[in-house]
């Protein structure tokens, strides 16, 4: 079984269904709220755990009713609550969606806990690193943990993905750590200054960010797929379309699936075409972990368009 440590955030989401998304002022109403679980860290380790990996979690969660739900409910999904580190000085995170009736989002989020992660706090958990093939990073935690985990990936020869969300700037020395990095159209754009339409121009910033370090660079492009660059090759994995009910964890089963196969030791076409797979499935379903498939459906999945 492969294994996969996420270093990361945790919330509790506030979801509402509306029928288009407000504007500036505007209210919406809309229908039943859904209270779920998200934040990156935490959806990409039930991910790659829903996808057949051995998944361990490294987050900061407060000590209020809010931290007790994520703690049982990762528990339940066979995620060791050892690496969940509880703090009194921040609560835990929260975050507000609105999704309209196309699968569009707005989200707003109120960190909390995950801001309070320190490198003091995730230093004695580096066997954690050590334990993993792969470590799975996002931009919800503060930068220095993101550093200190990266240089600690790298001493101990693992394999690192980080996925740059929500943008932020990196310098040279932190992308040159990172062995996949998966950003979005808009967080390529804001990372290299390139206009990202289409795969031109997402094979434009991904060579930006190698020259910068990186050493390959996988852009999601929606209903594009994914176009992965490297050194020596330019793969474009085409999307599955399907119709669209909530996008909010796409990206997070997308990043989920691609190291659970990267850590399998599969192919890059194979991570692709999987890492897109659950991506779209994710996208037929309301909520955040609530929508991330297992490996069951998503194979499932890929044997009927196969065939299709």
């Amino acid at each position: 079984m492969p294994r996969v440590t996420v270093i990361g955030s945790a919330n509790v989401d506030f979801t509402v269904a509306v029928e288009r998304l407000p504007g500036p002022g505007e209210t919406v109403s809309g229908g039943e709220l859904l209270v779920a679980h998200g934040g990156k860290g935490a959806n990409q380790a039930v991910a790659a755990r829903r996808l057949g990996a051995e998944a361990r979690l490294i987050a900061c969660l407060g000590r209020d009713p809010m931290g007790d739900r994520i703690a049982a409910h990762l528990a339940a999904l066979g995620i060791p609550a050892e690496g969940l580190l509880r703090t009194e000085r921040a609560a835990t995170g929260v975050a507000l969606i609105h999704v309209d009736r196309r699968g569009r989002n707005q989200i707003a989020v109120a960190p909390g806990a995950n801001r309070a992660l320190e490198v003091a706090d995730v230093a004695p958990r580096a066997e954690t690193i050590g334990w993993a093939d792969l470590l799975l990073l996002q931009l919800e935690t503060p930068l220095p943990v993101v550093r200190w985990a990266l240089e600690t990936a790298r001493r101990l020869g693992k394999t690192t993905i980080l996925n740059p969300a929500p943008a932020r700037s990196l310098d040279d020395g932190l992308l040159g750590l990172v062995d996949v990095l998966t950003p979005n159209e808009s967080e390529a754009t804001f990372l290299t200054g390139i206009a990202v339409e289409g795969l031109d121009g997402a094979e434009a910033a991904a060579r930006a960010l190698l020259a910068r370090g990186a050493r390959r660079v996988c852009v999601t492009l929606g209903a594009d797929g994914a176009l992965l660059v490297d050194a020596g090759q330019r793969l474009h994995a085409p999307a599955f379309a399907v119709e669209a009910v909530d996008t909010t964890a796409a990206g997070d089963a997308f990043n989920g699936a691609l190291a659970t196969a990267l850590a399998s030791g599969e192919r890059l076409e194979e991570a692709l075409e999987l890492a897109n797979a659950a991506a779209a499935l994710a996208c037929t379903r309301r909520g955040a972990q609530e929508s991330l498939p297992d490996r069951k459906e998503v194979l499932a999945f890929l044997k009927e368009r196969r065939a299709g």
